[in-house]
């Protein structure tokens, strides 16, 4: 049995810091989604949230919070949670409940609204909690961003104004994207000269925390193909977790295990892999792709672990302009999380939102000419992560 759907349609609520209710972002999305498919609310048959763990408990139940926002008409509901992932994963449960037969049609919606500064754990004291101790122990989300950097540059020469090209790259692609948080164009210069947060990387090259939503209808090929809809398909959705021993520390975990044998992928490079091995093709074949630039530097690390280039090699494509628009394999043409910033549930659903308008041919001034895959990647906490194919 094919494992495909179709995307009948998508929307966002943009990004900013707004400061409202979660829900008005995740309705916003999902009726502009609604709309794009042509499917009335009353036809959708089951709904699936992404669940914030900010937002008291209508965030913990969130699929259940939009479905009674939009108005109780009878669908089945679900909630997911993964971190960084939990729009994946969410997406991930629509798309097997069509394949089980037990639905048609399906509404995947993810929205936050957060707080100034880091993305904090719940209070209390628990030691056993791995992102509890990162934060007892001073480790905030920019220095694990940078231990990261300082590993690239250590064993394949990246330099700062490697990372700080990235940002340039990633806010020229985002300048037109009108869901974008911030729309400004920089120069190397300028990143450089933008305050240390944690060396090597500077306060221009790390995602802000952010409020938005976004939104996907999913169906059956069949339904689509009765709609006379010529749809967007997901050819993949993988989300495996570790392997360990493992030869690279994941953080938050801050360690890793001695054993001699070490699996032949890493942890995000295996996501890829599964996602290549399920939508039954290569990174060859990919047009352009959406990846998870926390720090502009993990743009490099991401390029690689989805195999558009050898390992070490990325710093080559991004020198020669290959991931740009334009380029051989377009990166973050969105303007990624340097233009968004995190708005956890939804930013995988918004990486998703970003594909389709490209397959389709309808991002306007960011367009990629030619696009017929995509592929999405997102590392969560806790062994969560996620990587998202799609074909035309």
């Amino acid at each position: 049995m094919s494992g495909e759907v179709a995307i009948l349609g998508v929307g966002m609520h943009p990004w900013g810091k707004w400061g409202r209710n979660f829900v008005e972002y995740g309705v916003k999305a999902a009726r502009d989604a609604l709309k794009d498919a042509g499917i009335p609310w009353r036809d959708i048959q089951f709904i699936s949230g992404g669940a914030t763990v900010r937002c008291g408990y209508p965030g913990y139940v969130a699929g259940a919070t939009f479905a009674q926002a939009l108005g109780w008409q009878g669908a089945e509901v679900n909630t997911s949670y993964a971190a960084c992932a939990s729009g994946s994963q969410a997406l991930a449960a629509a798309r097997a409940k069509i394949l089980s037969g037990g639905a048609e049609v399906a509404l995947v919606v993810g929205a936050d609204t957060t707080p100034k500064g880091f993305l904090a754990p719940s209070k209390g004291y628990r030691p056993e909690d791995p992102d509890w101790v990162r934060f007892h122990l001073g480790i905030t989300n920019p220095t694990y961003f940078a231990l990261y950097a300082r590993r690239r540059m250590a064993l394949y020469g990246a330099t700062e104004q490697d990372f700080a090209a990235v940002k340039v790259k990633n806010a020229e692609h985002g300048l037109s994207n009108p869901y974008a948080r911030y729309r400004k164009k920089f120069t190397i210069e300028e990143v450089l000269g933008s305050a240390m947060v944690a060396d090597p990387l500077r306060l221009f090259q790390i995602c802000a925390t952010s409020d938005g939503g976004a939104a996907v209808v999913v169906s059956s090929l069949d339904y689509a193909r009765r709609h006379a809809r010529h749809a967007v398909r997901i050819a993949a959705i993988s989300t495996v977790t570790p392997r360990y021993a493992s030869g690279e520390v994941e953080m938050p975990d801050i360690a890793t295990d001695s054993a001699a044998v070490v699996p032949a992928h890493s942890f995000r490079a295996s996501l890829a892999k599964k996602a290549y091995e399920e939508a039954g093709i290569g990174p060859e074949d990919v047009s352009l792709a959406e990846v998870y630039d926390l720090a502009s530097s993990m743009e490099l690390d991401w390029m690689e672990y989805l195999g558009l280039c050898k390992t070490g090699e990325a710093e080559h494509l991004l020198r020669g302009g290959a991931t740009r628009i334009g380029g051989r394999i377009p990166v973050n043409a969105s303007g990624g999380l340097a233009c968004f910033g995190e708005a956890v549930p939804a930013q995988a659903l918004a990486q998703v939102c970003e594909l389709t308008w490209q397959l389709r041919g309808t991002a306007g001034a960011r367009q990629v000419e030619g696009a017929r895959v995509g592929i999405t990647a997102n590392q969560g906490l806790f062994g969560h992560g996620s990587s998202v194919i799609l074909k035309r």
